[in-house]
């Protein structure tokens, strides 16, 4: 199985050109469309989201990866083995948190060239016909390496809104078995309250729960938490302890 994660969006060609290339290169391998609306450039939400996303699919799964605002840059192409998954992308902090919270990992730099390659689209020209090789057992041109460790503030869990989905509700980077129900959060100068469900509060009533992928998520009962509480991507969540 191929899983794709990107930050195309699906109105563009994009994400079509990456599937003609792995029918081509792997065909019969089923592919999935995990995420396209990964925030746009956003290296460090995509490497938080992503372990949360990977850990409901099987041993042997290759994710290729492409948020890539380096594209075309000295940046390496990287396969990372973790925990039995594999994932190929750009060495520039994506697979950070994967790496940093698998058992085993094995990191190889992709030394492979495909005849065409466009300076813009290593998505379609590189990514995709790695993971395709991978796929279907034939492993392409690599060496062992290491990941390139991000600069900047990677705490073991983000607190901050890395993802708003279309009912408005907000994902963290925090992983909810990591707070206490009692956990008081705070954002913009509002306190939310832990509850199980959204059936569990008033209607349009903004609160904290863990999501079906175990992380801390914000939302409002039938109502746009977004809106409610003005949230963005990037901001800011404090932790009050009960």
């Amino acid at each position: 199985m191929i899983v794709l994660y990107t930050d195309f969006g699906v109105a563009d060609p994009y994400v079509g050109q990456m599937h003609a290339v792995l029918a081509r290169e792997a065909p019969g391998v089923p592919i999935v469309d995990l995420l396209h609306a990964v925030p746009d450039f956003d290296i460090r939400a995509a490497a938080y989201l992503l372990p949360a996303f990977a850990a409901e699919f099987p041993d042997g799964t290759v994710f290729a990866c492409v948020i890539d605002p380096g594209v075309g840059s000295d940046r390496r192409a990287v396969i990372v083995h973790a925990d039995r998954r594999w994932y190929v992308g750009p060495d520039n902090g994506l697979f950070h948190i994967v790496a940093r919270r698998s058992t085993r990992v094995e990191t190889r730099i992709v030394e492979w060239l495909p005849e065409r390659l466009s300076s813009t689209f290593h998505g379609r020209d590189l990514f995709a016909p790695v993971a395709a090789r991978l796929a279907r057992g034939d492993w392409p041109a690599t060496i062992p390496g290491e990941l390139t460790i991000p600069s900047g503030d990677w705490p073991e869990d983000w607190p901050a809104i890395v993802y708003l989905d279309h009912y408005g509700n907000a994902m963290t980077g925090l992983r909810a078995r990591s707070l206490d129900h009692s956990t008081t959060l705070v954002i913009g100068g509002r306190e939310l309250r832990y509850a199980p469900t959204f059936c569990a509060v008033a209607l349009r009533q903004p609160f904290w729960y863990e999501n079906a992928n175990g992380l801390v998520e914000i939302a409002a009962n039938q109502g746009n938490a977004a809106r409610i509480l003005d949230l963005r991507l990037g901001m800011e969540v404090s932790v009050l302890n009960g």
